[in-house]
Parts: C-alpha cells; structure tokens; sequence
C-alpha cells in the first residue's frame, strides 16, 4: 500500500509491506544501530541498488541522541566523501530516524535520506513528517529542524524481533492518534489485538493514514500538528526527569497521556468514562500509567521548555471526547499543580 503525502515539492509516498528495491544512482549511507544491524541491515542492503553503499553505525539507546553522536555521522559521510546527491538511509527507530534526518539537514546545506522504520513507534508516527533532532539537557528535541523525507518504507515484517516491551511502546502512539483524531478506530483498538498480524497492518495504515493527512495540512506545526504532541508534553518532563533512562519514548508518552486526561477530566473538557477506557486501553498493552513526581514545582516549571510553549503560555494539547481534542495554553498554575499532586 502506499500512502502520500502531499507537500506540494517535498511531497512524498509512505510504502507499507513494499520494499523491494530502492534504486539510486549515487552514493548511499545507511545508519543504524549496532541491535539493529544485526537483525536487519543484510536485508536491507540486499534492497539497494546504488553507486556505492556504506553502513554508518552508532550506539544503541535514546542517552545517546546528542550532539557527539550527530557529529560522528557527519564525520563518517565526510570520511565517504559523501556529495550534495548522495542519500542516508535510517534503518532503526525514532532515535535512529531523527539524528539521520538531521544530519541529512544540514550535511552540505542539505541532502536527501530515506526513512526504513523498524518499531512500531517510528512506523506509525516518527518517520513520517519530517521532524528531527537530538536531545540535550534542556529537553527532548529542542535542537532539530524539519527537513522531509525521500520516502518512507515501512515493513511490518522488521517488526517481528521486536521485545514486547518496545512493542507496546509503540502501541501508545497508536492510542495517541486514535483517541484525538479517530473515535472509530479507538473503538477497534478496545475490541482488536495489535498482536495479531493482520491487525497490526490495519493499524499501521490507519496511523499513517491520520499522520500524513495532518502533516500535509500542517509540514511546521503552526496548528493541528501540535495535536500530535498529546501525551508528550507531561511525557518529555519524565523522559528527561529519569535521564532517558528508567522509560522507554512510548512509556513515557503512556504516563502523559494519563496526566493529560486528568487535567482534561479536571478542567470539565472529557467525561470520566471516556478518561477511564483510555487508560484500559493502555493497560491491555502492560503500559505504564503511574509516575512519582519528587518535586511539583520544577515538573511545572518544565513545561516552559516545550517546544510548543509562546509567550509565557504553556500549550497543552487535551482530549475533549473519544476522537476529538481541544489545544489550550490558559490554564491556571493552580489547576495543573492540583494535578500533579495527584501523581506524588
């Protein structure tokens, strides 16, 4: 199946369960991930057709999506002697995929690179969209560009070796598009199993689906895109709270997505019904959905370095009902600290 994404010049096609040969006459870099090239890059490598075709690889784990890891792929297609026509390829998850994309944004003022996915999470949101970027000790992100992708090949087959854990990690993604933009397809989650195949294939096409329509609407986030961030913005306070450590991005984003609906539910936006089936739904996939916050006043203060966050207004992007969501950025300080004391 493919899946468009409309951008005018950048537009590009999403490939699922289509990878056969990618033909490109000129010089190829793909970077990866040591975990990851043991499972997949012969197979990747045996789909390219290209001048030449080097493999980059970098350490394993989110603590390492920084500036020094960026660098090393810069110096490494220096060592190449990679062109303005040559292309990297990201073979491995969000992490992979985002350093890939930025270090394709800005090697010799830009060049091309190719999304090939291989979790969950990176299928169904992170390799669509052209978002990248790295982390530093700020938050999750802040330095990145947005720089869109050649393609995207999605193969539901990479995921098969994946732990269950970074399975239902990505899971959450999935959650996250269907509870804001999708009532339907919530109520086919709450009846159908991701774990089985063919299941899994329909839900991958339906989150790229939702993904490419609202990047198409929206490529730099100036509106409906930020709907894509529901869950993120509690879930980059924990992520950088616990050092990229202790959870993995979808866990976090679980733990997010709770505390967003508690601040939905407090303020009179979603009905404690609609809050209380979100949360089974992330229980049926063993997500997390409890964090202890040590300190209330510098988990607010946070909020301040997200990426959506103007003027001194923090923007949180709330569920009003099963497939809908309400953008606000004027809530008090009173009401989200009496929700974070729920999570002491």
């Amino acid at each position: 199946m493919q899946i468009d994404v409309n951008l005018k010049e950048k537009s590009y096609k999403v490939f699922i369960d289509e990878l056969k040969t990618i033909k490109l006459d000129t010089k190829v870099a793909v970077v990866t991930n040591p975990t990851v090239s043991a499972l997949h890059v012969e197979t990747l490598l045996s789909k390219i057709d290209a001048r030449e075709c080097h493999v980059i690889t970098v350490p394993d784990g989110e603590k390492y999506k920084n500036f020094e890891t960026l660098n090393q792929i810069l110096e490494e297609c220096f060592e190449l002697r990679l062109d303005r026509k040559s292309v990297l390829i990201a073979l491995g998850g969000g992490v992979i995929g985002d350093m890939t994309g930025f270090a394709a944004s800005i090697y010799q003022r830009g060049i091309d690179f190719i999304q090939v996915p291989t979790t969950l999470l990176a299928g169904v949101d992170a390799s669509v969209g052209g978002k990248t970027g790295i982390n530093n000790k700020y938050g999750k992100n802040l330095v990145g560009t947005f720089w869109q992708p050649r393609a995207v090949y999605c193969e539901t087959a990479f995921l098969k070796t994946l732990p269950k854990r970074e399975f239902n990690a990505g899971v959450a993604e999935v959650i996250k598009m269907a509870v804001t933009f999708d009532k339907d397809f919530f109520e086919w989650l709450e009846k159908n199993s991701l774990h089985v195949e063919e299941n899994l294939q329909y839900a991958i096409r339906e989150c790229v689906k939702i993904k490419a329509d609202v990047v198409s609407r929206d490529e730099r986030e100036e509106g409906v895109r930020a709907v894509l961030n529901y869950g993120h913005t509690f879930g980059h306070v924990i992520e950088n709270e616990t050092k990229y450590t202790t959870y993995l991005h979808g866990e976090a984003v679980s733990i997010g997505i709770v505390m967003a609906n508690k601040l939905a539910l407090e303020i009179g936006l979603l009905s404690q019904s609609d809050e209380q089936r979100v949360k089974i739904l992330l229980e049926q996939y063993d997500l997390p959905i409890t964090y202890a916050i040590k300190s209330v006043e510098k988990f607010y203060d946070s909020f301040y370095l997200d990426k959506k966050s103007f003027n001194q207004k923090i923007k949180f992007i709330l569920p009003s009902t099963i497939g809908g969501y309400a953008i606000k950025d004027d809530i008090k300080k009173e009401t989200l600290l009496k929700v974070l004391r729920e999570f002491v």
